[in-house]
Parts: structure tokens; sequence; C-alpha cells
């Protein structure tokens, strides 16, 4: 039976980004004032400091770029970031991550990726918790690069930290607004400050409403209308003058609309012949009434979800004098209800539910000193359990004639890690740096079983286990070149979980799980100020992986190919980045990014499954020298400049970004071509320092690129696309008080 590839949509994150007008760095200024470069503070090393004297590859966003470029989902973040990669699963699914090139390709949900997400500190270890409204942010850091020291396992590819505004003492209160094309809605606000001596508190919410842009190719009926709310709250206490509480509610609902994937070949093959689409906002889909009952959505269903979250974390802070003990309790949970038609028509040819209940727990104690002297340390133990459990339903009725296709397990998780890391100032200018973090792991499948809803089982119960041991860390070399220029070198190690293939199957040997992969990084950059008002970062690296994880296939004597990931035991990544920012004239900004990055196979030698099926035996390919499937190149940028007008100051900016081709490894027709886009705005606010609301006009994809974010296949001959989507226009109203 056809491999099935699974889908996900996801739960809300909980955080919220901050309206712009309450902004976290300096707006334009008034032509008298000087410019002058903003230092940006961050906690990327567990530590507050600034963002210049990190040595390690990292770009930020503030709450203010975040709200006014309406990013609200992680997907959205790719374009403002050098070698950063979101895609999403099909069918407005989980995302996936990739920093230079460092990535997983599985749309399951039980794996783990290969980029951390984490919310105020706390991880989101599956995918499908990561796909929710962002709002209320003090800032966004990526992390490029293994970050096992600090971060632990499953940060291959680097780290995203999303940092949320925390409770004031003062009364504050703002609101953001945004009405855009297709009757598309986004709202987010809150309010902060004090709720009695030494305890502040503060609430933010968001909603997302409309922007369907698809139409059926028949009926013309609209598809991906969003329907998501999420809530947070926040208090703080300062119990004594050393001793600080920080507890975290939140929780959300998304019934939105899934996006459809459009023909961009015709269909053929098993099932219904259609045309090709000609227009990428077409599509198609259609439910039988045995699946729709058996998933428990109505028989006039469309492709959609019912998905909610909550969770709640405890931070406590204690001064010791010269050192602060942290501990973060934190608890997740996620339940996913989503209907997606997989081969985009009104046939009932790859239709999919998938049911999951996910629930995770952590705890993270760690102890960092505090002093100004030559030697900095944290030292810490991590815990976590995730526990997961699985359903998903496929009706493959009109094409293979099958009963509907059912599929569950559950899954168990369990890692405990002990950490430190230190610098040491060797001279002024010169500074060593220095950790190691051990991390085990035992993962578990139970119960995994695949059959018809009549009850006919594909394959006996099956449990399997696998699990992990080991070592990662950094070493480093830190030279303050000049006061403003930061010269530095590193060796690092980082590591991800190994896992199980648990798609659909009429073979146990899918189930054999995949071993851990690991990456050395070397790495070499630059952090300068130019000038007062000329910045300018560079870094770059190699990588040396091992048993990278890819998805392929294994030979079974009797029934052929089979498709299961795999581990690849050799291949390298080289590449680097640029990062530029120049304020010339009070008002004027530019920002400019470029990364580019290459990598091959050393050693793989992978199935053909078409060789092999038609030869009967197993036929293998050697894929040495071959290139990793993911673009090269990316750039962005943005150009922005703002005047006074009178009693008003007007702001007027672009910015834009380019996404190389990259091959896909199912074969050349479903490559994704490169693709630039371009988005504008107009903003108006007071011409005073309080900045206290503000009004802009704004168009995304104003070129109106037409373009696909991922491409694949189901069923032979049934080729389908998630497209981009097309230019859209709204006005943003916000204030704050």
């Amino acid at each position: 039976m056809k491999r099935i590839l699974l889908g996900a949509s996801l739960g809300v994150v909980g955080v919220v980004a901050v309206p712009g007008v309450q902004a976290q760095t300096a707006g334009a200024a008034n032509a008298s004032e000087p410019a002058q470069l903003e230092k940006v503070v961050v906690t990327a090393q567990k530590r507050s400091e600034a963002a210049q004297d990190v040595g390690t590859a990292l770009t930020v966003l503030t709450g203010k770029e975040v709200s006014e470029r309406g990013i609200t989902t992680v997907n959205q973040l790719q374009s403002e970031v050098p070698s950063l990669e979101i895609e999403p699963a099909f069918g407005s699914g989980q995302p996936q991550y990739r920093i230079r090139g460092v990535g997983f390709q599985d749309y399951a949900a039980n794996n783990s990726p290969t980029v951390g997400v984490y919310v105020d500190e706390v991880a989101y270890s599956l995918p499908i918790m990561t796909q929710g409204l962002l709002f209320d942010l003090s800032r966004v850091e990526v992390l490029r690069g293994p970050q096992g020291t600090l971060y632990g396992r499953n940060t291959t590819g680097g780290a995203v930290n999303f940092v949320t505004n925390r409770p004031t003492r003062e009364f504050s209160t703002g609101a953001t607004i945004d009405y855009g094309a297709y009757n598309a809605l986004n709202a987010q606000g809150y309010v902060s400050g004090s709720l009695a001596d030494n305890v502040r508190g503060r609430l933010s919410g968001a909603l997302a409403q409309g922007g369907g842009w698809q139409h059926n190719r028949v009926t013309g009926e609209s598809l991906g209308d969003k329907d998501q709310y999420a809530l947070r709250g926040q208090l703080e206490w300062d119990v004594t003058d050393r001793f600080n509480l920080r507890f975290s509610a939140h929780t959300g609902q998304d019934k939105s609309e899934n996006q459809g994937l459009y023909l961009f070949t015709p269909k053929t093959g098993p099932g219904t012949a259609t045309a090709r689409d000609t227009n990428r906002s077409s599509t198609g889909w259609g439910f039988s009434p045995a699946f729709t009952q058996a998933t428990g959505f109505g028989t006039n269903a469309k492709p959609s979800r019912d998905n909610k979250s909550e969770g709640y974390s405890l931070v406590a802070n204690l001064d010791l004098g010269g050192a602060q003990l942290t501990s973060i309790s934190a608890y997740e949970k996620f339940r996913r209800r989503e209907l997606n038609d997989w081969d985009g028509t009104a046939a009932r040819d790859s239709d999919e539910f998938f049911g999951s209940n996910a629930d995770v727990f952590s705890q993270e104690v760690r102890l960092a000193s505090t002093g100004s002297g030559p030697w900095n340390w944290v030292t810490g133990v991590y815990y976590a359990k995730e526990n997961l459990k699985e359903n998903f339903l496929s009706d493959f009725s009109n094409s293979l004639g099958l009963p509907i296709v059912k599929t569950s397990y559950s899954q168990k998780a369990e890692t405990i890690a002990l950490f430190g890391q230190t610098d040491y100032k060797l001279t002024d200018r010169l500074k060593v740096v220095g950790g190691l973090r051990h991390e085990s792991e035992d993962r578990q499948l139970r119960n995994y079983s695949t059959g018809t809803t009549t009850g006919i089982s594909f394959i006996p119960t099956t449990s399997k286990s696998t699990s992990l041991s080991e070592v990662t860390g950094k070493l480093g070399l830190e030279y303050q070149l000049q006061p403003s220029t930061l010269l530095y070198t590193s060796v690092s190690r980082g590591v991800k979980s190994g896992g199980f293939t648990a798609y659909n199957t009429t073979n146990v040997l899918q189930l054999e799980p995949f071993k851990p992969e690991g990456l050395w990084a070397y790495e070499g950059g630059f952090k300068s100020d130019l000038t007062r008002t000329l910045r300018l970062n560079g870094a770059a690296f190699y990588y040396d992986y091992r048993k990278q994880q890819v998805l392929s296939a294994v030979w079974d004597p009797t029934y052929g190919p089979i498709g299961r990931i795999v581990n690849a035991p050799k291949s390298e990544i080289w590449g680097g980045e640029l990062e530029l920012l120049w304020e010339p004239l009070s008002g004027l900004k530019v920002s400019q990014y470029l990364g580019y990055k290459e990598g091959k196979f050393k050693d793989f030698r992978g199935l053909d499954v078409a060789a092999s099926t038609s030869a009967g035996a197993p036929v293998y390919v050697d894929y040495a020298g071959k290139d990793l499937n993911f673009p090269k190149l990316s750039y962005g940028g943005l150009l922005s400049y703002a005047w006074n007008a009178g009693t008003y100051k007007v702001r007027a900016e672009t910015d834009y970004s380019f996404r190389d081709k990259y091959n896909s490894w199912l074969g050349k027709t479903y490559d994704i071509k490169s693709y630039w886009l371009v988005n504008a705005r107009v903003v108006l606010s007071p011409n005073s320092k309080k900045e206290n609301w503000s009004v802009a006009l704004y168009g995304r994809n104003i070129l109106n690129e037409k373009y696909d974010q991922t491409r694949n296949f189901f069923l032979p001959g049934n080729n389908v696309a998630q497209a981009g989507q097309p230019a859209t226009y709204g006005v943003q109203l916000s204030f704050a008080y």
C-alpha cells in the first residue's frame, strides 16, 4: 500500500506581537536628532548581554518589527532571516524548520525537529505545537548553528527564541487592528500594570478571522478562512528584593479552514481524471459520508481543523549574591483534529484525518554567575517527559477501492541532561568559551497498528524503542579587535533524536527505528559597528554531518521497497551569511542580509525504488557528491525613510526577500522555483516621542509573485502543490496608552 505522508496543523503558541506603537527600538528620529544604532539586548546564552557581544551567528527581530510587518505565524519568519526556511506541511500543516540546510523532511507528528523552538525558555518539542498566533512579543532571537550545550538535543540546525513582553509596573494598554483583502481581520491587544505591592500582571489576546483566497474550481466556494484566537496571562511577584516568581498561562483554539492544494499537472492514474489548474487559487475537495462520520466532521465539511492548546509555566529566580538560581517548570498540552483533502479534487482519492493528543512536562534548574569579573559560568540540569497519542484515517475508496484505513499509536519520550558552559578572559581582549552537555533519552513507540475500520489488520500490533546517550558541547575563542569589533571562532557539536517512521504501512519493517544524527560545526565570524551608523556582521561555517536522517526506502524480499526514514552515513554543508544595518541620516534606515550555503552527500547509497520494483531485487544508487535538497541563496532587506509633516510623522518603507530554487528528492517535476516577495507600507503617526497611535496602509507580495511553497504527490499521477498567497492590501490601526 502506498506510503502516506502526514501533515499537521498547529495549536496556539500563546505568544503575542506587540502593537507597533509600543516600540522596543527608537522610531525614525526628528531631523535635529543625531542618528545612532541602538544596542539590542538578548538572552540567547541564558544571560542578558548585547547581541553584538555574543560570539555566535544571531538575528534579532523586535516586537515592533514583527507587528508592523504583519508576522503572525512562524512560517513568515523565513523572509526576515538569512539561511532560515520554514515550510508548511501539506494542507497548512505543521512547520518544517531548516537553518543552514539542516532540516528534517517528515510529515508525521511524532518525530523531533532539527531546530529548537522556545517561548520564554520553554521548549516546544513537537513541530505541531509551534504554528500559532504570534503576539505581544518583546523580540525574536534566531540562533544559527548547533546549540547543543545550553539548549540540548534537537538543535543541530539552531534555535528560535520567542520572548514575550513582561508585566509592567506602570499601567499600560494597547491594541492593533489589521483589516485586509479577502476580509482578513487580525486583532491583538494587551493590558498591563501593578495589581498590588510588588505584584504585576499582564493580559494579552489575539484573533484572526477570514482571509480565504482560494476557491473551489467547480462550485466557486471559498476556502482558507481563519477562525483563531489566543489568550495569555502573566503574573510577576517580587517576593523579596532577591526572590522573584513569574507565572504564565495561555490557551487558544484554531477552527480555521485549511489551505487547499492545486493540480500543477493533469490528474491521471487511479481515481478520477482532472485537468490541471491554470490558476493557483483553484482547488477542490470532497469527503464520503462514511469518512466524515468516522472523523466527526459534517457531511458538507471543508478541509478544516479544530485544534486546542493550553500551557502553564512558573519561573523562579533567586539572587544568591554572585550567582543566580533559576527554575523553569512548564506543562504544555495540545489537541489536534484536522481534515485534509490531499488529492485536491472532489473525488475521494486521498482524504486524510489527523487526531493528535500531546502533552509535555519540562523542568530546568540552573545556576549562573552574575559577577563582572573575568570568569562567567552557567550550569544546570534539564528533564522532560513527552506523551503523544496519534490516530489518523485515510480514505482511498475511489482511487484504490479500499475501506477507510486507520493507523494509531502512542509514543513516549523521556530525557534528562546535565550541562555547563563557561567563558574566561585570558586578556582584556581575548576570551575562551567552553561547554559540555550529557543527555540521555528513551523513546518508545507503543501499540502501533494499521488496518481498516471494517476490522482488517495489515500488521500485528507492534511496539518499538530507541535511545540516545550523547555528549554535545562547544569550544571557542572570542577576540575584541576594537571596542566595536568582535572576532570569534568555534567548534561545536549537536545531536538530534532518533525516531520511528509512523506512516500507514503493510510491513512492520517500516517501524524499525532510525538512529540519532550528529553534526560537528566549525564556524568563524565577526560583529562590527564600523561607525555610529553602520553595522556589519558576518559568519562562515563548515558542517561535518554524520548519520543524517533522510526520507528514503529499504528493501523487503517479500514486499519490495518500503518507505522509511534512514541514516545517510556522511554529508557536509558549508556557507556563510552577511548582515548589514545602516542609518546614515536621521529617519533613513537600510538593512540587508545575504545567506549562501551548499551541501552534498559524502557517503550514502539509497534504494532506487523504480529500478528495484522492476528488477524484483534491490538496486542501489550512489548519492555521494549529490546535492542536498535546500535553496542555496537567500537575500532580503528593508529600505525605510521617515520625515516630519507638521504635527505628524510619515514613514514609507519596503521590505523584500528572495529564496533560491531547490531540488526535490522526488524528482525534477517537484522542484521548487526561486521567487521574490516584496512588501510596502506607509505609516502616519503623531510627531511626538510617545507615538501613541499610528495608521498604516500596506501591501504584501505587491508584485503578485506566483510561487509554490511545496510540491508532492500522494498517489501516482496526482501531482499537487501548495501555493503562496497572492498580492494583498490593507490598513492597520494601532494605539497605546
